[in-house]
């Protein structure tokens, strides 16, 4: 027992860092892990020759199956339908954080979540977990060639959308995301429009919730900024900078509890990209 509960230990972050990447939610993650270690536990004494690759392509099975489950609600979804933020602070136990990378970058996400379940998962299990090709074929049930294919056209596609990195100093971008957060808390558009790219683009994801949330992309500081104010700008809440899934962003709060969370992206010494989460199921993790 005490060979299995290290193995386990060595590997249960692992397990749902994949679950989390393909489905793009953490209570998600969290079933798919607790999911993973039944099915570790039902093996018995059966020796593993490779447990991470083993349990890796488990989870990646669960997460696949789960995603086709979802297929219909997310089509039928108000609005965008952006991931669960990840806010990692001093108060995050090392247990419960995932892995923070580039691959959990939220302008990625974003872009995974336009891919096929295969082009998805092929890139996510061979370009950032490591995976052979022989291995994700088997966990997609494809050949290799085709394996190869679906990451590759999932490369195009991440590569055509200019996927995110950090343009900005890292200390730079929190410096920044701080003087958004103030003039958000203010109600004070021209500090919110001045802190923000020309053609700054915004999602809200309000899953429906919230009427006056605009259900369409937004493109222009002004356009961007307003729709802040509308949702929650300048009405008593407080409104906090934490890392939001590996870059600056913000936390909204309402008497402690979070009502939205800001993952933003950063171009030069603006902001240039806002993906608003305030759908109440999207945050229940966090409270």
């Amino acid at each position: 027992m005490t060979e299995f509960t290290e193995l386990w230990t060595a590997h249960r972050r692992v397990v749902r860092d994949v679950a989390y990447r393909v489905l793009g939610s953490v209570a998600d993650a969290e079933d798919i892990t607790q999911e993973t270690y039944l099915r570790l536990l039902a093996r018995g004494d059966e020796p593993l020759d490779d447990a991470r690759a083993w349990l890796v392509t488990v989870a990646s099975r669960l997460s696949i199956d789960r995603l086709r489950a979802h297929e219909h609600s997310r089509r039928a979804y108000v609005g965008p339908w952006l991931p669960e933020p990840i806010v990692t602070d001093e108060r995050t136990l090392p247990e419960d954080r995932v892995t923070l990378d580039d691959s959990v970058r939220m302008a990625l996400l974003v872009v995974l979540e336009q891919l096929t379940p295969a082009e998805r998962t092929a890139f996510l299990l061979h370009d950032v977990f490591d995976l052979t090709f022989d291995r994700v074929a088997d966990v997609l049930g494809m050949s290799v060639a085709a394996a190869r294919q679906a990451a590759s056209r999932a490369r195009r596609r991440i590569a055509a959308h200019g996927e995110a990195r950090f343009s900005v100093d890292v200390a730079d971008a929190r410096r920044l995301s701080e003087r958004f957060a103030r003039a958000a808390a203010d109600g004070d558009l021209d500090g919110l429009i001045a802190a923000l790219a020309v053609d700054a683009r915004g999602h809200f994801d309000s899953g429906g919730f919230y009427p006056d949330a605009s259900t369409d992309e937004l493109v222009g500081s002004e356009s961007v900024a307003r729709q802040l104010l509308v949702g929650v700008g300048g009405r008593g809440l407080d409104f906090e900078t934490a890392e939001v899934n590996a870059a600056p962003g913000i936390v909204v709060r309402r008497r402690g509890r979070v009502v939205s969370v800001l993952a933003l992206e950063f171009a030069g010494d603006r902001i240039s990209v806002i993906h608003g989460i305030g759908n109440p199921k999207k945050l229940e993790h966090l409270q």
